[in-house]
């Protein structure tokens, strides 16, 4: 379905040849420790990854949101920690590039493209996640400042980013209340759990799976931030612009599912030729078979889902449509595949021995990153409804 270009065909061969050589051979002990993959990350920065899609004006690589999720693919196969580490951090150099000031854009764009800081996004809250409007987090006007309270929780990278894009309310009476809503670019210093008077990183979060990528709360205390802080130039925009940038993360989440399902499938696979039972190989029983069938079958439509939402948003065309729905269904036939992968691998799959138990914690993320399959049913409908009103 896709006719990769030269550039695209290097950098895909590229990542998937770090995975292979310096992902794989590590990923299961780092995951199980919850360890920060430092030496990871700066080969990370040495490939360019953290500026695949920054413009070349401001020394990134140009490329299209379709080389970015391929990109994706191949590290999730390997780790899927490792996509999130680079999740936030493109949402963020997307909304600055595209919402940003000029003076915005190049005090930040040159430093991110090279990873030198990374970036983090703040949206959000102890009481709201599906429902964005219910945020709570308020940035009130005093000079040439704004003055912001509240608390943020599930910052992906929230630690050691330098910039985190936040979510406030520099209207809080505002009716309806998405247009009282507006986005802060929060610089601080990396690694520093209180940077700033005013500002606190919490401990990271313990989780299930996705373990090794830190998962922090923020909270704000009368903390000061320059109003030239606000991305773009007007306040209120802040709703449309978390919801566009939230439209690449539905695009990364269903990305990183098929990076997960194509490893589960994998690992089945090669397990399902190796494995031996009532004197053959269990790949030779019908019931292995008819797993495998079903997985190779629901993978194959997983990715042509994904490439048809990142090739449309590539385009520059809305795809909140197409992207809620590769998310929706990359991250349902990810946990489907990955439960299937374990149940081949029986008793085996339980074990932390095998790479199957990993993916299987890992999975349930996908469900809930960038909105819940719940929340995906119902943007998904909305938009239906409104193409094909009668």
């Amino acid at each position: 379905m896709l006719q990769l270009n030269d550039t695209q065909k290097a950098m895909i061969e590229m990542v998937r040849e770090f995975v292979e050589k310096e992902v794989i051979p590590v990923a299961d002990e780092l995951e199980h420790a919850d360890e920060y993959p430092e030496a990871i990350v700066e080969q990370m920065k040495e490939m360019g990854l953290f500026g695949i899609t920054v413009p070349e004006e401001f020394g990134g690589i140009g490329e299209t949101l379709t080389t970015y999720a391929l990109t994706v693919v191949e590290l999730a196969r390997g780790w899927m920690s490792l996509s999130g580490v680079l999740n936030t951090h493109f949402m963020g150099c997307y909304l600055i590039n595209r919402f940003g000031t000029d003076e915005q854009k190049q005090s930040l764009l040159p430093r991110m493209s090279t990873g030198e800081i990374r970036a983090a996004l703040a949206m959000s809250e102890p009481e709201a996640g599906s429902d964005v409007q219910a945020i709570r987090t308020k940035a009130i006007a005093d000079g040439d400042d704004y003055v912001v309270n509240g608390q943020k929780m599930w910052l992906t990278n929230g630690l050691r980013s330098g910039v985190v894009m936040t979510l406030v309310k520099t209207d809080p009476e505002a009716s309806p209340a998405h247009k009282g809503m507006s986005m802060l670019i929060v610089e601080k210093e990396p690694g520093n759990p209180q940077p700033a008077p005013g500002l606190d990183v919490g401990k990271n979060i313990g989780k299930l799976g996705y373990k090794g990528v830190e998962t922090t709360e923020m909270n704000f205390a009368d903390y000061r931030i320059p109003r030239t802080s606000l991305l773009g130039e007007q306040e209120g925009q802040g709703f449309r612009q978390v919801l566009d940038g939230i439209e690449l993360g539905r695009v990364n989440v269903a990305a990183r599912a098929v990076g997960v399902s194509t490893r589960a499938f994998e690992e089945a696979i090669k397990y399902a030729q190796e494995r031996k039972a009532f004197g053959k190989t269990i790949s030779e029983h019908q019931a292995i078979q008819i797993h495998l069938a079903e997985m190779g079958t629901t993978l194959e439509a997983a990715k042509l889902m994904l490439y048809s939402a990142a090739e449309k948003k590539s385009q520059g065309e809305r795809s909140d449509l197409e992207a809620g729905m590769a998310k929706l269904f990359a991250s349902e036939a990810c946990n489907e595949i990955v439960l299937k992968s374990l149940r081949v691998h029986g008793g085996y799959g339980y074990s932390k021995e095998f790479t199957i138990e990993r993916l299987y914690r890992d999975a349930p993320f996908l469900l809930i990153g960038e909105g819940t399959s719940e929340i995906q049913k119902t943007v998904i409908a909305r938009r239906l409804l409104e193409r094909h009103k009668l």
